[in-house]
């Protein structure tokens, strides 16, 4: 079975746990360097981006994400983890992954109470629209030319992108009852055939 590991130091990683079981897929949550053995792909959920980059450096989680995403490892970050996944995220205080050539702007839409719901128009996990959660969300400002972006709001805004086997969310889809988006980062880890060594 695939087994996808979900940064469980803050945020949302329980929902995120939950739609994986969904996909018929085993959660591991990781909170040490240990806990990567084995590991076919790694979700970093929302959360607090400033908070979730200090708890990496705490726990010792930096450097070895940090060399897994910048080799390609599947990796998805929704929300405050689609910060830590970008190569460029001004404003961000302490060191991040810096794996994919995006450049996100953080809270692009206000504060909590700014939050918002809408309905996205995703071709790479079919129709019919995604109803996207946004808190607090960045957008995606930038994509480089090895980037696909698979959702924009009306206003062109990117809202979603993929780079290679690395996906990053602006919106909560484990918030929704819509398991599409696990489905479909599951599929991206389990064509990328890859696993971090120490459990096969």
């Amino acid at each position: 079975m695939t087994r996808i590991g979900v940064l469980a130091l803050q945020g949302d990683y329980a929902e995120h746990a939950t739609a994986l079981c969904g996909c018929g897929v085993a959660p591991v949550e990781v909170r040490l360097p240990t806990d990567l053995a084995g590991l076919d792909g790694i979700i970093i959920p929302g959360g607090e981006s400033t908070t979730i980059a200090r708890l990496l450096d705490a726990y010792a989680l930096l450097e070895p994400l940090r060399a897994l995403t910048r080799a390609g490892f599947p990796t998805w970050g929704t929300c405050a983890g689609a910060i830590i996944l970008a190569e460029r995220a001004p404003g961000l205080d302490r060191p991040n992954l810096g794996a994919m050539d995006i450049a996100v702007r953080r809270n692009a839409f206000g504060s909590q109470v700014d939050s918002f719901e809408t309905d996205l128009d995703v071709p790479a996990i079919g129709a019919p629209p995604f109803h996207a959660v946004f808190i607090r969300a960045p957008i995606i400002e930038d994509a480089g030319a090895g980037v696909d972006v698979l959702a924009r709001l009306e206003n062109g805004a990117v809202v979603a992108a993929r780079e290679g086997a690395l996906l990053a969310t602006a919106f909560h889809p484990e918030l929704t009852q819509d398991d599409r988006f696990h489905r479909y980062f599951a599929r991206l880890v389990q064509e990328s055939g890859r696993q971090i060594a120490g459990n096969k």
